[in-house]
This record gives structure tokens, sequence and C-alpha cells, in this order.
């Protein structure tokens, strides 16, 4: 689903490519031959049905330009494995990365696609294996198969929870040691308001594999924050009449400004 598309009235250059990335982001386009920070990350970087996401906000309080490199659906998978994502962040003066979730990788057990990461494309024999009751035909996203699969309350979801902790560690170690400029890691915890939602632990990051990456960045910020329906920032967001149950598991706008306040302050003490 475009910007465009979950915004109604907006012109048609708001989704955007950089180089020969098969990453949307958002737009519009601006060059890359000036200074810049780039900005990294998954939907709440990119800002969806907000006017003006983090990454805009962090440029009018540094005065200096932030480039929007936020992908819709992109998990770890995108983020690590795109090398021209990974030239476009080595050009930067700073890059501010917003690490994401557990989920959207590719594993042992399942595969991911290689854009959109919240969806499966299909499960390995592992994982055929290690749930031979279980039929996954019908299951086509991430977050389904979590949830599929922690119903059954027994040891093998921490084996699957074990597997996608040691490759998003490994992916993310990678990553960051082939990025040139200053890293500011921004790792967002998000209330998603309801009981038992699969952000919570044991699939949440957590501040062991968070901390584990700080050898390798200038800094780490870490935010709690709640989604638009439980911070009541609903009325303030941009989307249609039938888009509301979307607009209120995302972050509204005055939690973005949070999130570029967190940031600028942390780029200026570092005198990056």
């Amino acid at each position: 689903m475009s910007y465009q598309a979950i915004n109604a009235g907006l012109p048609a250059d708001n989704m955007c490519n950089y180089g020969r990335s098969k990453l949307r982001f958002r737009g519009p386009k601006r060059a890359l031959s000036s200074p810049y920070l780039a900005c990294l990350g998954g939907e709440e970087t990119f800002g969806r049905f907000v006017d003006t996401p983090f990454p805009a906000a962090l440029e009018c309080r540094l005065d200096r330009r932030c480039i929007n490199l936020g992908s819709l659906f992109s998990g770890g998978e995108a983020l690590t494995q795109d090398a021209d994502l990974l030239e476009i962040a080595n050009r930067s003066e700073i890059c501010v990365l917003q690490v994401p979730g557990l989920l959207g990788q590719s594993n042992r057990f399942y595969r991911v696609h290689p854009r959109r990461n919240d969806r499966v494309i299909a499960p390995t024999q592992d994982l055929v294996a290690l749930y031979p009751e279980e039929d996954f035909t019908e299951i086509h996203f991430v977050r389904h198969l979590m949830a599929r699969l922690r119903e059954h309350s027994d040891d093998r979801f921490a084996e699957i929870v074990q597997e996608l902790r040691r490759v998003w560690l490994d992916n993310f170690v990678t990553f960051l040691k082939r990025v040139d400029s200053p890293v500011v890691l921004l790792a967002l915890n998000v209330d998603e308001g309801k009981q038992g939602s699969i952000s919570d632990n044991p699939i949440s990051i957590g501040l062991t594999l968070t901390e584990a990456l700080r050898p390798y960045c200038a800094a780490i910020i870490t935010l709690n924050v709640q989604v638009s329906g439980v911070s009541d920032e609903l009325e303030d967001m941009l989307f249609g009449t039938l888009q509301q149950p979307i607009a209120e598991h995302v972050i509204g706008p005055a939690t973005h400004r949070k999130i570029a306040d967190r940031l600028a302050c942390a780029i200026n003490d570092l005198g990056l």
C-alpha cells in the first residue's frame, strides 16, 4: 500500500526510490549531493498517517538535512541486506538507525519476502519437522505465524525465539561493522495497549540484544512509546474513513516530536 493510497489527496511523488534500491521510501525524493543525515528504519521512521515524521522534525531541530529512509513493512532483512541503502548510509554525516523487531528476517525456520519483511514466503523443513501437527498453508504473515506457534505453549517456541535473536544480532553486528558513519541507534518499545501482543516478551528485542550493539555505534536511544489508539493522538492523524483501525496501531505526531527531541539532544551531546 502506498503512502498516496493511505493519505487521500497527497501527490503521487510521496513514494520514491534511491539508487538501485528496490525499497520504497517516503518522498518527495531529495538530492544526496549535499551533506545529510540518513534516517533508516521501518514504519515508525516512515511516519505512516503523520504529516511530520521524526526525521523531518529532527531536521528542523538540528537545522541539518535529514533524509527519511524509512520503508513500510521493512524489517531486519531489508535494512541489512540492501547494498544501496548501505552506500547511502556510508555517505551520510550521521546514520540514525531505528532497529526493527525480531520477526522480519529469514532464519532457520522460515523465509520472508526480501522487501516486505512482514510476509512469510514459506516455512522451512526445520519448522515443519518441529511442528508436524501444524498446517502452514494458510499462514502468510510473520505475526500470524508467531501467534499460531505461541498457542502451543511448549518449549518449542523458545527454540524459535532463540533462533530469531541469534540471526538478528548476527545481521546487525555485520551491518554496523560495514557502516562508516557514526550510528545513533534508536530502539522503540512500542506499547500497543493490548494484553498478549506478540510485541511483548519473549519476542521483543530486549535490553540485552540492544546493548550487544553498543560497541558498534556512537549512542543508543531507547524510548517507550504508545500507538495513537493508546496515546490519544488519533485525532491528529491523517487517514481515510476506513483506515482508523490501522491508524490506531501506529505512533502519532506528538510521539514523533518526542523522538526527534531525544535524537537531537543525543546528537548535539555527541558533538557530531
